[in-house]
């Protein structure tokens, strides 16, 4: 997709409607936590963030979503949503980061949500997974997706004035990164594994006394965009690099145009002046708490930003379900 450099401003602050959004996904995601089904945790989420994002003023298209038409009926790659009237934007989703942990009962999964100026998020489909590398504001300007792991360390322990072994890198716990565990190992830095939930932990390496410090690893590419627009409203980077898993991918990619060799950065992957991002816990983790039922309600935490002023805010939020449209919560009647 090309990246148009003549975007039209988008004027009202959208992240504080989108948020709306996560909210409704990780409330009715959450219903079902523990329950050993992630196809019933993330139909849930997808429900309920396809009506609410049905009600945003704009004319919107989803760039990341889950899958094409013919595999999955709402908030498919292509769809058009909203009434049509300005402004045209990108939008990227996933209604549940982490369906896994959330089916499993474990800590960590999210509802997120991205948008953009229309054509400013780039998205290479042919590779499902890519290299990537992410750090917060500090180190943004020393890494290296192609250099060694122990170069890119010692430049962001250099750039954040710690010594190597005082930096903190997150990991996805996956087979094909049994070498990288090894050479960050090797510096002497610091390693959290985690087993799900890269876009979540990408945020994470890049906010400021997170805990975390850089992220590295394979992961799947629309994550990594995600992540980018997440990222461009902290001035965090990062990169990624194609990881074709066989030739068949490699192939698809080269018939496409697409340089295997191709760096991306932050805003190849998300350009313009105006990203709006939105992340709502479903299970507690490091990054959001999740939901909290109570009686006719519950309580959520979301992580609301905005590219142009650089704002984030960390909403907590009672929904009296005996005040709200229930359907936009998808409330259980039975």
């Amino acid at each position: 997709m090309a990246i148009s450099q003549t975007q039209v401003s988008i004027g009202r602050n959208m992240a504080m409607e989108l948020v709306r959004v996560t909210e409704t996904a990780a409330i009715a995601a959450a219903r079902h936590m523990g329950m050993g089904d992630k196809e019933l945790v993330d139909q849930a989420a997808v429900d309920a963030m396809r009506f609410t994002l049905g009600s945003i003023s704009m004319d919107g298209v989803v760039v990341i979503g889950e899958g094409e038409k013919d595999e999955a009926p709402m908030l498919y790659i292509g769809e058009y949503i909203g009434d049509g009237l300005p402004p045209q934007v990108d939008i990227a989703v996933d209604p549940i980061d982490g369906t896994t942990l959330l089916s499993k009962g474990l800590p960590g999964a999210i509802a997120a949500l991205a948008l953009s100026a229309r054509g400013t998020m780039n998205v290479p489909q042919q590779l499902a997974y890519v290299n990537k590398i992410a750090v917060g504001k500090d180190a943004k300007d020393v890494i290296d997706i192609n250099a060694s792991v122990e170069t890119n360390l010692k430049n962001v322990a250099r750039a954040m004035r710690r010594k190597v072994e005082e930096v903190t890198v997150v990991v996805l716990d996956r087979p094909r990164h049994e070498q990288l565990l090894a050479d960050i190992r090797a510096t002497g830095a610091r390693v959290k594994l985690i087993t799900d939930g890269d876009v979540a932990a990408g945020i994470h390496a890049a906010l400021p006394e997170s805990g975390v410090d850089v992220l590295m690893g394979i992961g799947g590419t629309t994550e990594g965009v995600l992540t980018a627009a997440a990222i461009r409203c902290i001035d965090g980077a990062i990169q990624c690099k194609a990881w074709p898993r066989n030739d068949e991918e490699r192939e698809a990619a080269a018939d496409a145009g697409l340089d295997l060799e191709k760096v991306y950065t932050t805003e190849d992957l998300v350009g313009g002046d105006d990203v709006f991002f939105a992340a709502t816990g479903a299970s507690s983790g490091d990054l959001l708490k999740g939901v909290r039922f109570f009686a006719e309600g519950a309580q959520t935490q979301s992580l609301v930003m905005r590219s142009r002023s650089g704002t984030l805010r960390w909403i907590d939020s009672i929904h009296d379900f005996s005040r709200l449209d229930k359907g936009s919560y998808q409330e259980d009647q039975q």
